[in-house]
């Protein structure tokens, strides 16, 4: 089925849009993943899927949105890819979503509304203690990495440990790459995060949680989907239990900070309203900070921060 399903990708989009392809391709290795698993369907051939697979496939992403590991956005992109490359694979639209949102019985939306968790320092340092005590100590790296350089999850794990912390000694900016999505990684997307002492310190943490003779947090023979369902999933209630609903919550948190550092104002979700005191500026800001989330869409960056105000 991965296989396959890249593939069909590949010729349906006649070798080119390398970008779309390889995000399609991302979010079908995820539903492969569910298929294969055991308290799943253990599918391992697509010719098995159904309509009721994929109805079982939105339910578990509902509840993954409920217990805050997944966002609405991704639910829905994820339905959407699974849609594209089913139609790519079968040459029909036969089992499909007809309506992703609908099927997640939520609306996607792409304004903040309450402000995000994470934002004082004094809580994210109560939530690294609980995850040290309770050894967890790659999770404590991960939390730090998405509060101080706006990393995503898939980032700061999968991030390349030796080579930030070079760029972090000789040029004070570390370029995140590793793990990135889809067509934005590498040379051609550079994403620079600028280095204070709060960034060392998360980068010296993740180095000393890094496992032997690896390059960033995972073991050499642990594959990522099992660091993530074995380790940073059961972790999760730790994480709510201190009053942080996600990882992503910390994204929005960096971002959110970041505002208030370019532009002098708090952040709109915060009570800020430079918008109206100099649009110009929050314009500049948006477009900064969209670039370090690695999103490089200035309309994105309301989901992190709020709405202009």
């Amino acid at each position: 089925m991965s296989y396959a399903g890249s593939q069909a990708l590949k010729d349906l989009f006649a070798g080119g849009h390398f970008a779309t392809v390889k995000a399609h391709s991302y979010r079908w290795q995820a539903f492969v993943r569910w298929c294969r698993s055991e308290d799943d369907p253990d599918y391992n051939d697509a010719r098995q899927i159904d309509r009721q697979t994929l109805q079982d496939y939105a339910a578990y992403l509902r509840h993954q949105i409920k217990q805050g590991e997944l966002c609405i956005a991704t639910a829905q992109n994820r339905l959407s890819s699974v849609n594209r490359t089913l139609s790519a694979l079968r040459g029909d639209q036969d089992v499909r979503i007809a309506s992703p949102s609908q099927a997640l019985g939520q609306k996607r939306s792409t304004v903040r509304t309450r402000a995000p968790d994470g934002q004082d320092h004094q809580q994210v340092q109560r939530v690294l203690e609980v995850l040290g005590e309770q050894h967890h100590e790659r999770l404590a790296a991960i939390v730090l990495l998405a509060r101080t350089t706006g990393m995503r999850l898939r980032e700061a794990i999968l991030a390349d440990l030796p080579r930030l912390h070079r760029e972090a000694e000789h040029l004070d900016r570390i370029n995140i790459q590793d793990g990135t999505k889809g067509g934005r990684s590498g040379a051609s997307a550079p994403r620079w995060i600028v280095v204070n002492e709060e960034v060392k310190a998360a980068l010296q943490l993740a180095r000393n949680a890094s496992p032997p003779r690896s390059r960033n947090l995972l073991a050499r023979d642990e594959s990522y989907s099992v660091f993530l369902h074995q380790t940073v999933l059961p972790a999760r209630q730790t994480l709510h239990e201190q009053g942080l609903m996600g990882f992503h919550e910390l994204r929005a948190a960096y971002a959110c900070e970041r505002y208030e550092q370019l532009t002098g104002h708090a952040a709109p979700i915060n009570g800020g309203h430079c918008y109206r005191i100099d649009h110009v500026l929050d314009q500049r800001a948006r477009q900064q900070i969209s670039l370090e989330l690695g999103h490089n869409r200035i309309d994105v960056v309301s989901a992190f921060i709020g709405r202009v105000t």
